[in-house]
């Protein structure tokens, strides 16, 4: 019984990952042309998230400041969710619904876009950073699932939301996953052209 639910899972995982691809291919293009913009005209890209999509939005920053499959200059991210003291002041301070949106404030530029993550897409706190990534005039790309939430009606039309159609919080931080990859690979692309090893 339990070889058969691990079965069933990775099936689960595929055929959403099948659905999701129409759904989805054109606002991840959007995401990519819009991260592009920013970081070859100097911007940088801000990451939150709680939880599992706080370690995506550190993942996101890692492949992009280091690398993701080729050799390429560095690209500026920032995850927001790694400041142990910035977290633990605000959150003791002031709120926790603010810890990503006074950071926002503080770094943000009109050339930045935010990458906000949020499976339910009603994390208080993303929302907030939305707000002040929105007070920035920045762009903000949303990952998002179970319908977008509260961040799909705040959003407005220069903004980007990949919504993952499932209700499913497992499922959608896989397919996050995978459209982070997406953006990471598509980035590449349009900076280094074709490759024959991918």
């Amino acid at each position: 019984m339990l070889e058969q639910r691990i079965e069933q899972q990775f099936i689960d995982s595929a055929d959403l990952k099948y659905q999701a691809a129409q759904v989805l291919n054109k606002p991840i293009f959007a995401a990519i042309q819009a991260i592009l913009a920013s970081v070859t005209s100097g911007g940088k890209v801000l990451a939150c998230g709680n939880g599992g999509s706080a370690a995506d939005a550190q993942h996101f920053a890692a492949e992009f400041v280091g690398r993701f499959e080729r050799e390429r200059p560095e690209l500026a991210a920032v995850a927001l969710t790694t400041d142990s003291s910035i977290l633990t002041a605000i959150g003791n301070d002031y709120d926790f619904n603010q810890i990503f949106s006074k950071q926002v404030r503080a770094l943000g530029q009109s050339t930045d876009v935010l990458l906000a993550i949020s499976t339910s897409g009603n994390s208080a706190n993303v929302l907030a950073a939305i707000q002040a990534a929105h007070d920035r005039e920045m762009t903000v790309v949303a990952l998002t699932g179970k319908g977008g939430g509260k961040i799909a009606q705040t959003l407005r039309e220069t903004d980007v939301n990949i919504c993952v159609p499932s209700e499913r919080t497992a499922r959608i931080q896989e397919v996050h996953l995978l459209v982070i990859h997406c953006i990471c690979d598509g980035v590449d692309y349009q900076l280094l052209g074709e490759t024959d090893n991918i």
